[in-house]
């Protein structure tokens, strides 16, 4: 069995933290396998966050950075 994140979450909700410092929550819309065999999934979240002045409606999350799958 993988660990979170290790394996393709299409259509799955997650929650996590964006670059170890945004609390965010989503949809995830796309996995994929990184150059060098990381997994990295492409996220729609559920409610917008602000990013150094800019506002992210859907953000990529590296494998490590997801904390659960609901």
């Amino acid at each position: 069995m993988s660990r979170v994140g290790e394996s393709f979450l299409d259509g799955r909700r997650v929650v996590g933290m964006y670059m170890g410092e945004y609390p965010v929550s989503g949809i995830v819309r796309l996995s994929r396998v990184k150059y060098g065999g990381g997994m990295s999934h492409h996220v729609t979240l559920n409610s917008p966050i602000k990013v150094y002045g800019a506002i992210r409606e859907s953000i990529i999350l590296d494998a490590s950075e997801i904390k659960g799958v609901l």
